[in-house]
């Protein structure tokens, strides 16, 4: 039987997606087939300090960022950590948050990655945790960028939508 799905208010994902600037992407690939390949090229196109953590990769350069073995590794303070691994690792990633100093802000769990007692711990220790969603399609989603494929955003506004840097790039935040 699997869980109830999770619910997370509009403006919650909006807030979060508004105030982060820099992500640490946790099991990021350098495969450009792989989701976590194109959600870093997503995050970087729309602004966001994206840092690739995968400890094969350590060293090398990723889209142009330099990749880390480990969140302890990056010389920089984080606000968000993605975490693109199974929930048997996000107890072992959430400790390595809490362990930072400043800690991040937000605890992410992509799509399919739910973890209830790292999530009860890091939200014990002040953090925002969001569980099986993606940045990514929550960004477009929020931003109209995905109504362009006629999926139904829920989100309705009469509002034109700002244009940001790029092509096509519709944004939450038109600062980036």
């Amino acid at each position: 039987m699997s869980a109830a799905p999770l619910t997370y208010p509009d403006a919650t994902i909006r807030d979060i997606l508004d105030r982060v600037k820099t992500i640490a992407l946790v099991g990021a690939s350098a495969k450009s087939v792989r989701p976590s390949y194109f959600v870093l090229k997503y995050l970087l196109a729309k602004g966001y300090r994206v840092i690739p953590v995968n400890p094969g990769l350590a060293g090398q350069d990723l889209l142009g960022q330099r990749c880390y073995a480990d969140l302890k590794s990056i010389p920089e303070p984080i606000d968000m950590v993605d975490i693109f691994r199974g929930a048997d690792a996000v107890p072992g990633i959430v400790d390595e948050a809490l362990a930072l100093d400043p800690k991040p802000k937000v605890i992410w769990m992509q799509l399919g990655i739910r973890h209830e007692d790292a999530a009860a711990k890091a939200e014990a220790a002040g953090l925002t945790v969001v569980m099986d969603r993606c940045p990514k399609i929550e960004y477009a989603r929020l931003s109209g960028e995905i109504g362009w494929n006629g999926i139904n955003s829920r989100v309705i506004s009469s509002k034109k939508p700002v244009m940001g840097k790029g092509y096509q790039s519709f944004g939450l935040n038109p600062r980036r």
